[in-house]
């Protein structure tokens, strides 16, 4: 992220939050979801459910 200031700590943890929730989280690879990144894993989860 850059450097920003924000008016208030409020819309801080908001824009943090938005970052690791809506971009980091989803790409970043999980160790317990044997190295593959949360998206995917729930896409191959749900593939899965659908050939049984």
């Amino acid at each position: 992220m850059r450097k920003k200031i924000y008016p208030n700590r409020n819309e801080a943890k908001t824009e943090i939050f938005n970052f690791i929730e809506m971009f980091y989280n989803p790409k970043k690879r999980h160790s317990h979801t044997g190295g593959v990144s949360p998206v995917n894993f729930e896409k191959a989860y749900f593939e899965d459910l659908q050939t049984v």
